[in-house]
């Protein structure tokens, strides 16, 4: 008969037996998803991201419309040709393609649908009177129309996943620093709507939205959104996705060659081209992600509130929807530039 420490080596070897066989089972089922999708040459997998993404917003939207019983159809018109339906969806796949080649994950579409399509949720529930369960579930939608496929069809990108030998992980790790900066990017965007609160918006929110219930929170408005709860939540969603698609990816790239180049530019033997060269786009690799991202956050945010406010809202005219759209657009510059500074400090 084995006596106690016998017996103790044995369960404890049982155990041990059990986890190594846990963690091997998970090794192989990552390693099972990571060649499925290798055997899927790339322009299959951007077809597949396109036409999940297409059919999860439309049958969530459907889905949602009757649940909420139509209550955002008050305010919302149809495309009312072929040719504006045919805009919408084509602008829809451009999205994607530049996040499928630029090599965005799935992290970085949910932070871009944030950014892009929360200004028009924020009009609907702050002015319009939606309720903000109703459009907060219209935003989920496009947050997860686009995170779904990217994270079904391309795994996460090391800075997102903090993997080992990622420069910087202990900065993206920190808990401390992601709320920090999270804060520091939603104080943007709270103060650039507040600003515009107090000088042109309430007046373009009169003239150019035919319609609109009310413009008293925009008359009211108080810094940091204070009032407002919803307001307040969406500036602190826009924050966390800044700091997500911009901060985290410049923080976490490595030195680049170019690098070294740029700092041993010597203006007094270089050539003309040269010279234009460097003073237009002679950054570290570092800056140049941080100048990508956010002229990107840019653009989807300036086009994707343009389109929605003047093509999907009743009332809205052209010179209101591009007003409205400059105000999350310049709040998203200023935000990638201050990061941009914090990162480098």
């Amino acid at each position: 008969m084995p006596d106690g420490k016998n017996a103790g080596g044995a369960v404890a070897a049982e155990e041990l037996t059990v986890t190594d066989r846990a963690a091997t089972a998970a090794s192989s089922l990552a390693y099972r998803s990571r060649v499925q999708r290798a055997r899927l040459s790339g322009p299959v997998r951007f077809a597949l991201v396109v036409i999940l993404s297409l059919t999860i917003s439309s049958l969530a939207s459907s889905f949602l419309n009757v649940v909420t019983q139509g209550e955002l159809t008050r305010i919302s018109r149809q495309p009312e040709s072929m040719t504006e339906k045919g805009l919408l969806a084509a602008w829809r796949i451009f999205e994607l393609a530049l996040a499928w080649f630029g090599d965005y994950d799935g992290y970085d579409l949910a932070a871009l649908a944030l950014m892009s399509h929360g200004p028009t949720t924020l009009l609907m529930t702050v002015f319009y009177g939606i309720r903000a369960r109703t459009a907060g579930a219209y935003l989920g939608i496009d947050v997860v129309s686009a995170f779904l496929p990217f994270i079904l069809l391309r795994q996460l990108s090391g800075a997102h996943s903090a993997a080992p030998g990622v420069p910087n992980r202990e900065i993206v790790a920190d808990r401390g620093i992601q709320v920090l900066t999270a804060l520091l990017s939603a104080l943007v965007y709270s103060t650039t709507l507040f600003l515009a609160c107090r000088t042109f918006l309430p007046t373009t929110l009169v003239l150019a939205f035919e319609g609109i219930p009310t413009i008293v929170p925009a008359a009211d408005a108080m810094l940091f959104g204070f009032g407002s709860p919803a307001t307040q939540n969406l500036c602190l969603l826009f924050g966390a996705a800044a700091r997500t698609f911009i901060f985290t990816p410049f923080i976490t790239t490595p030195p680049a060659t170019q690098d070294k180049e740029a700092s041993e530019f010597d203006p007094v033997s270089a050539t003309l081209g040269q010279t234009v060269a460097y003073n237009l786009w002679g950054f570290t690799g570092q800056t140049k992600v941080s100048i990508k991202r956010t002229a990107v956050a840019m653009l989807l945010t300036a086009v994707n509130t343009y389109l929605q406010c003047s093509s999907m809202i009743n009332g809205v005219e052209s010179y209101g929807a591009a007003a409205y759209a400059s105000i999350w657009t310049v709040a998203t510059m200023i935000t990638g530039l201050l990061l941009r500074y914090v990162g480098g400090l």
